[in-house]
């Protein structure tokens, strides 16, 4: 076997793997299937339920309901609507020292650092009663 045919035959074998389901071969293979799926004679399972969360279901309106129902529907990542501004954007400068640390503690470094400073806040608030400006 030649480098360009084990390489196409490795990306095969990559591809064939993605599912594990058979398709149904006959008829009676193909009842059951449908007779396992839930419906008016079987509930959903709560796996089922979960794995159905994020589904998009449209009664009516065919294609053009779908693609708006779809549009509607957040993206995955995507964050929902805020009630109010939970942080404020702003541009701070640090000592080298201080970012290296920080960034030495990994993924998340800016929300450890926003923890250190809400700490120290408190500390300065609880000891005087209130919060002094530098």
């Amino acid at each position: 076997m030649n480098r360009t045919s084990l390489a196409f035959a490795e990306q095969r074998n990559m591809k064939s793997g993605a599912t594990q389901k058979k398709f149904p071969a006959n008829s009676a293979q193909w009842e059951a299937v449908i007779a396992a799926a839930p419906g008016k004679d079987r509930p959903l399972t709560a796996r089922e339920e979960a794995r159905m969360a994020g589904a998009v279901v449209v009664k009516k309106g065919g294609y053009a309901a779908v693609k708006t129902a779809l549009a509607r529907k957040r993206k995955q990542g995507q964050r929902g609507p805020q009630v109010a501004a939970t942080k404020q954007l702003v541009s701070v400068r640090f000592s080298p020292e201080v970012l290296e640390y920080f960034k030495g503690t990994g993924t998340g470094w800016q929300t450890r650092m926003n923890e250190v400073l809400r700490e120290w806040v408190t500390g300065r608030t609880s000891r005087r009663g209130k919060a002094t400006s530098a």
